[in-house]
């Protein structure tokens, strides 16, 4: 089995040679897929979805957060805190962006909610670089989102237990990933502090995790 820092290497390196227009094309695709699977989990009325702004070769997110704004969903974003914690500000095609005081990332401006906040949240959209069909998901390596989901694991009711001895979040996750990056169940090695995802988003569709 790879290891997570190969994974993490080898998608990174795929990523870098997208072209531009791959770019547009997948961002068309995350966004349709994405506000569908926001409008199933809120049986189409205005919801709170927390996501994030891809950068460079990510999955770029932003016609997603775009069309959740239109269809008039409220948008949170992240911003780096202290310890590797993660606070959330809500976003508008409007809002502007400063640099992270604690990383080297641009960052929404805005009054910060903590994670009790985001136990109203409907769906979240996760950062990562692969996911397999486990709900194993690799991220960027910081730690920040397995940190803030298991924080907001200890501020819901238990969530309902899956095949593979996981458990299924309260509030749904899916991990944002290119077509090619959802690799066959068990590939991605998974550690005491990780946190399974319920679903990955690609710009071909929505896919279930932890079906087999």
């Amino acid at each position: 089995m790879a290891s997570k820092e190969e994974i993490r290497g080898s998608h990174r390196a795929r990523r870098a040679s997208l072209t531009p227009a791959v770019l547009e094309s997948a961002g068309a695709g995350l966004a349709r897929h994405g506000l569908a699977w926001a409008t199933g989990l809120t049986g189409g009325s205005p919801g709170t979805f927390a996501a994030y702004l891809g950068v460079g070769s990510e999955p770029p997110t932003l016609p997603l957060l775009a069309a959740l704004h239109n269809a008039g969903h409220q948008v949170l974003l992240p911003v780096c805190e202290p310890n590797r914690a993660l606070g959330w500000v809500y976003w508008t095609p409007a809002s502007q962006f400063v640099r992270s005081r604690y990383a080297p990332i641009q960052e929404p401006a805005g009054e910060r909610h903590d994670t009790a906040h985001m136990q109203h949240t409907d769906g979240i959209f996760l950062p990562a670089t692969a996911v397999d069909y486990s709900g194993n998901r690799i991220g960027q390596g910081g730690g920040y989102y397995d940190k803030f989901l298991a924080a907001l694991a200890d501020l819901l009711p238990s969530g309902t237990p899956d095949a593979g001895g996981g458990v299924l979040p309260t509030v749904t996750t899916a991990a944002v990933v290119y077509d090619g990056e959802v690799l066959p169940a068990g590939s991605i090695p998974a550690e005491p502090f990780d946190r399974k995802v319920a679903a990955a988003l690609t710009p071909a569709g929505l896919l279930p995790l932890r079906q087999r």
